[in-house]
């Protein structure tokens, strides 16, 4: 033995790791819509949008753009993301791959 180090793919991807124990979608739901939280807490502070007047803009309760913007809260719909993207002047984007 050398000590040399060998170079290469030390073993399965991660998504193989989540497909395998059965929880890639999940997983992949869960990211995304964190991803989609953090973006439209970006859009707000960028705009010096404050909760209460995101609220205002969507005509609904403070609480609710709170669940918005938790990213664990997985039970928001497409059409509220939506909604809340154009509220803060973006646009949500979703393709299937």
């Amino acid at each position: 033995m050398n000590g040399d180090i060998e170079r290469g793919r030390l073993g399965q991807s991660f998504d193989d790791f989540l497909e395998e124990q059965g929880t890639r979608e999940r997983t992949s739901e869960i990211a995304i819509k964190r991803v989609i939280a953090h973006q439209l807490a970006e859009a707000m502070a960028a705009g010096d949008i404050t909760k209460a007047e995101l609220a205002r803009k969507l005509e609904t309760s403070r609480s609710q753009v709170d669940r918005l913007l938790d990213p664990d809260n997985d039970g928001v719909t497409l059409g509220a993301l939506s909604r809340a993207a154009q509220a803060v002047g973006r646009s949500l984007r979703l393709e299937l791959s």
